[in-house]
């Protein structure tokens, strides 16, 4: 008993010393407070808290401790306040503002404030004309006169030298080379081109967040070009002339007024109308038609961007032969072209833009011989009965370009129907019935954009009906497959012995076997061509990127060919198409562009049977300096 006595009462000491450490840690603790934040002082230590001396407390007389009274002598608990009701005095309440609340009728319009370009003169930025990103007023960074009539100067300079390989024709007469036979001669040709332009836009408005109200634009451009090709005749109709040629040519690209007409809502959806020289192009990657010609263009946005339309007509302008510009020395070609599309963007899934077309092309080109500049005939082109001819067709088409999650899609796909008088091949008229379909699709991995193409153009199986079904373009400039560092989509390749007319338009995809892309007819009479290729982009710097495309090429159908050299049994394949370019941008803006690419085609059986058994190529450098 006394064991068990001792234990209890151990026991109860030690509650006892527990209980009285206690009471002396909470009175230490309770004179220890904390600041948070905000500034409030409180017990509970908080994150980021201040240890500080806790207020001195005060319990007023006649006031239960841990209330609050009203009136100028108000004492009220502090959040987080002890737990015994300790109060803390505060002082009085501040007293209500004796500034009444404003309504409606107190606030006063707003006062203007100097636009941007005042305000900068105001804190004495200098001008440099020289930089076009430096303050500049021929950049449009502040207005010539008025308020808001501004001037956008941009100059640029345009240099490319190419050497290439292209089958070429023994003269008719004589051969610059002893020795060769009597249809091939020298491939090798070598062409350097200069090309300097301004434009020059005027335009009032502010167009931050919708378009001038008006706009005049004017672009002259200088083309100086040298060509040195392996045969005579190829320069020039006339052989004596021999295998070299300089030429220059002055063109006007745009010239043309826009009229902002009106805006349909407060989110700035307009209307505009455009007079003049102006470029246009009917699809995202210029299968169809793609040019600076002469027109008039009703074109406009609706639903916030949603809904861009266009409404356009144009009458082709000729084209200086050797440097592509347009000639308004000569009369306007009787070629008409009428185009209504309609874009929607966010169609099927957001970031996809679909877009619908219908394009009338109407040629009365029949009544005139016309020859080219170094005297080569192109309309109508040297093919079949080769007679003038007039021709109707309508573009039926369906486009689309965006993305699907993180894969890549563009689309393009034509139907052609209409009829031409006469036929290529025929004395009769003939109904026009042709198809094209393009995509691509591509998919970006970190630094690198893998890419799959497909095009297909249809062939006219038979040249001696009444139909024909060869698709042809208006003014094609594909962004495709490659586009100019492809050697069979930037070179002419001509039918040697087939008429005087090329497989391939420079700068084209089609086998439309035209005399000229810019000057000749469309001809719906042709091989047709299919496409099948893939490439990759990589952007190994913010300044430097490398592509490469491998290209498989063929023919849809052969019998136009056969009929037009009188050789039967022709292969289908063209060949590969291999080539690689570099793109370097220093300042990684266009301000400079430095632009090198090869190319080669290793040939199949059915280039093979048409020309040489040789494998072309092509080099090409260019430089593009702009302001």
């Amino acid at each position: 008993m006394r064991r068990t006595d001792f234990k209890m009462k151990s026991i109860g000491l030690a509650v006892l010393l527990a209980a009285n450490a206690a009471a002396v840690g909470i009175a230490a603790a309770a004179d220890t407070c904390y600041r948070d934040d905000s500034g409030r002082i409180v017990h509970r230590r908080l994150p980021r808290s201040v240890e500080v001396p806790c207020p001195k407390a005060t319990t007023p007389s006649g006031v239960e401790s841990g209330t609050a009274t009203g009136g100028d002598a108000d004492i009220y608990k502090l959040p987080g306040a002890f737990k015994n009701g300790t109060t803390f005095d505060r002082g009085p309440r501040p007293a209500a503002s004796p500034v009444p609340r404003p309504g409606l009728e107190d606030y006063v319009q707003s006062m203007p404030v100097p636009d941007r370009w005042r305000i900068v003169d105001a804190l004495g930025y200098p001008q440099n004309l020289f930089d076009p990103y430096d303050r500049n007023v021929l950049k449009g960074d502040k207005p010539v006169h008025g308020d808001d009539w501004f001037f956008n100067l941009t100059a640029f300079s345009d240099t490319l030298f190419e050497s290439r390989n292209v089958v070429q024709p023994v003269g008719s007469a004589t051969s610059a080379q002893p020795g060769s036979d009597d249809i091939f001669g020298r491939t090798r040709q070598n062409v350097f081109v200069q090309t300097v332009g301004a434009e020059f836009v005027y335009y009032k408005g502010d167009t931050v967040f919708k378009p001038p109200e008006w706009e005049f634009r004017f672009t002259p451009v200088f083309n100086f070009n040298h060509a040195n090709l392996g045969e005579v005749q190829g320069v020039n109709i006339d052989p004596r002339n021999g295998r070299t040629r300089n030429d220059n040519h002055v063109g006007i690209q745009a010239a043309f007024v826009d009229k902002h007409l009106r805006n349909v809502d407060d989110r700035f959806d307009f209307d505009s109308l455009r007079i003049g020289i102006q470029p246009f192009s009917a699809d995202f990657r210029g299968f169809l038609f793609q040019d600076n010609q002469l027109g008039a263009r009703l074109f406009g946005i609706r639903e916030n961007n949603r809904y861009q339309y266009n409404l356009a007509y144009f009458r082709r302008i000729e084209k200086d032969t050797n440097s592509g510009l347009n000639d308004l020395s000569q009369s306007l070609r009787k070629d008409d072209i009428i185009v209504a599309n309609l874009y929607r963007q966010d169609t099927l899934i957001h970031g996809f833009t679909a877009q619908g077309t219908v394009v009338y092309n109407r040629n009365r080109e029949s009544d005139k011989v016309h020859y080219d500049d170094n005297g080569f005939i192109v309309r109508p082109a040297a093919l079949g009965r080769e007679v003038p001819r007039d021709y109707d067709v309508v573009y039926l088409g369906l486009n689309g370009d965006g993305h699907f999650n993180r894969w890549n899609l563009t689309t393009s796909m034509y139907y052609a129907l209409g009829k031409e008088k006469p036929g290529t091949f025929v004395a009769s008229d003939v109904d026009i019935r042709a198809f094209f379909a393009a995509f691509e699709v591509s998919r970006d991995f970190d630094w690198i954009r893998a890419r799959a193409s497909f095009l297909y153009g249809s062939a006219d199986k038979d040249p001696f009906d009444k139909k024909a079904t060869g698709f042809d373009a208006i003014a094609q400039n594909p962004l495709f497959a490659g586009a100019d560092s492809s050697y069979w989509i930037r070179q002419a390749v001509p039918l040697v012995g087939g008429g005087g007319v090329t497989l391939s338009s420079r700068n084209g995809v089609l086998n439309d076997l035209r005399s000229s892309g810019d000057e000749g007819q469309s001809n719906f009479t042709n091989p047709g061509i299919i496409l099948a290729g893939v490439g990759v982009d990589m952007d190994v710097l913010p300044t430097l990127r490398v592509s490469f495309n491998v290209n498989d090429l063929s023919f849809a159908d052969t019998k136009v060919l056969e009929v037009a050299r009188n050789q039967g049994g022709l292969s289908k394949h063209i060949g590969e198409d291999v080539s690689a370019s570099v793109i370097y941008r220093p300042f990684m803006t266009q301000n400079i562009v430095l632009r090198t690419s090869y190319a080669k085609l290793f040939t199949g059986n059915g280039y093979g049977a048409l020309f040489p058994k040789t494998n072309p190529g092509y080099f090409m450098f260019n430089a593009i300096f702009t302001y």
